[in-house]
Parts: C-alpha cells; sequence; structure tokens
C-alpha cells in the first residue's frame, strides 16, 4: 500500500527615496548720483506671503499578524480500497484509539529471559501497521489478515504457542501486541544468527533502505516470514522485498498517520 504525501516564501522590497534643499544670493548696485536734484523714490513692501499650512501624513495603523489555521484533511489519507475479497468485521475503533493501542504494545518486554533489553520501537510498530491497515482495526483481507497489524492466524497461533500466551487477534490491542510480538521474535532470530545478539532496531545502523541490516530485514520478514528472508540474504546479502521495506522507512521518517 503506497502513500503519497507546498510551501510559500513571500518577498517584501523596501524602496527609499531622498530629496536636496538649494539657495540662492541676491546683489545689490550702486547708481551714479547727478546733479539734479531728484526726488527720492521709495518703493512700496509688498507683504510676504503666509505659509499655507501643512498636514501630517497618516500613520498606517499596525495590524497584528494573525496565524492561518492548519488545514484538517478533507479525505481519509489512507483511503486504499479494499479488494471484493475483503471486507471489515465489526466497528472499528477510532485511529486515536489504535494509535494508543500501537503506542502501548512498544512498552512490552517480550523477551525479558534472555533478551530483557530487546525493545520494538513504537515508530516502526505504527508504521507496519499504517501500512497494513492504516489504523483500521477491523479489516480482514483475502489472505487472512486481520486487523491493525494484519494478523495472520499461524503467525497469532505461533506467537501464541511460542510465547504460551493465549491473545485474540480479534482485540485490537492484542491484535498490535501480537505483531509486536512477531517483530520481537524476528529481532531476536536474526539478531541471535547474524549480529552477534545486538538486537539494535536503530535506523543508523542501515547505509539504505535497502541494505541488510537487522532493522531491514525484520521488516522484511514481517511479509515475507523468516524463511524467504533468510534465504535472500545468505545469497547474497539482499533483502527478498525490498520495496516493501522502502514503503515501511519511508513511514518511518514521514507518514500520513503522524496527524492522528
Amino acid at each position: 500500500m503506497k502513500r503519497l504525501n507546498i510551501a510559500a516564501a513571500a518577498t517584501v522590497l523596501v524602496v527609499a527615496a531622498g530629496c536636496g534643499l538649494a539657495g540662492a544670493d541676491d546683489r545689490q548696485a550702486a547708481a551714479p548720483v547727478a546733479a539734479t536734484p531728484s526726488t527720492e523714490v521709495v518703493a512700496e513692501e509688498s507683504p510676504e506671503p503666509e505659509p499655507e499650512p501643512t498636514t501630517a501624513k497618516p500613520t498606517p495603523a499596525k495590524t497584528k499578524a494573525t496565524k492561518k489555521p492548519k488545514p484538517s484533511p478533507t479525505e481519509d489519507p489512507f483511503n486504499m480500497q479494499l479488494p471484493p475479497c475483503a471486507d471489515y468485521v465489526g466497528k472499528a475503533v477510532s485511529r486515536a484509539k489504535a494509535k494508543t493501542a500501537l503506542n502501548a504494545a512498544a512498552t512490552k518486554v517480550y523477551w525479558p529471559g534472555s533478551a530483557p533489553k530487546l525493545r520494538v520501537p513504537a515508530d516502526l510498530i505504527r508504521s507496519v501497521a499504517w501500512h497494513e491497515s492504516g489504523w483500521v482495526s477491523n479489516i480482514r483481507n483475502c489472505d487472512g489478515g486481520y486487523g491493525l497489524m494484519q494478523v495472520m492466524p499461524d503467525t497469532r497461533d505461533f506467537v501464541n504457542q511460542r510465547f504460551e500466551k493465549n491473545y485474540d487477534s480479534g482485540d485490537y490491542q492484542q491484535n498490535a501486541i501480537i505483531g509486536a510480538n512477531y517483530l520481537a521474535w524476528l529481532t531476536k532470530y536474526f539478531g541471535e544468527k547474524y549480529f552477534a545478539e545486538n538486537y539494535d532496531l536503530s535506523t543508523a545502523k542501515c547505509r539504505t533502505d535497502a541494505s541488510p541490516c537487522l532493522l531491514n530485514l525484520v521488516i522484511n520478514g514481517y511479509n515475507m516470514g523468516p524463511g524467504s528472508t533468510e534465504e535472500t540474504y545468505l545469497a547474497g546479502r539482499k533483502l527478498s522485498n525490498p520495496e516493501y521495506v522502502h514503503l515501511i522507512r519511508a513511514n518511518m521518517r514521514e507518514c500520513d498517520c503522524d496527524r492522528f
């Protein structure tokens, strides 16, 4: 199931202008005095014009910048149409409840005796569940996979037998635990055989989405099973389903599910 997921920038240009001042001189010349008497002519002074009143330029009022509300999704981000052979069983829980269940599954210790420090990261569990079901808790797929983690009946039975549990995959919380428990089993299996009992599922251990690091082998194993994963790894240090692994790793980096 593939996931698809614009920023705008504004540039303000400010232009400033300047002004200059200028002035002039007055020059006065003396006329020769004539021998005949002359009458003195006094020039009347003309009144100086009164300066026109000036009005102050209005200052623009400051407006507070308002934050644009984040757009709410108008459609389901996980809008894959189910195949005709798949259906819904009962009523789905909200995605908020689904997220809580998935995060809770990440807090459990699945190997308290032999590997108590082994943890399954919450973002891995959420990303697998998002790809498998879109966090829709009541999907029953054509191959028998059910619920948030699309747990197969054989996987449920294996986990219950191996860990002496009685999980019900029809319960969304237990469905999340079964899927996380299976991821923990894959981590222990591959980590013990090929990584010297180093169970670190950090993305920093992987050069690329296609490199055969422990995290990628575990993701590949969740989809293809341990047999196919191990066979391809031993044949050429490759993944048997790199496309699936890439989709899960992409969800771990940025997921539509993060809005819930």
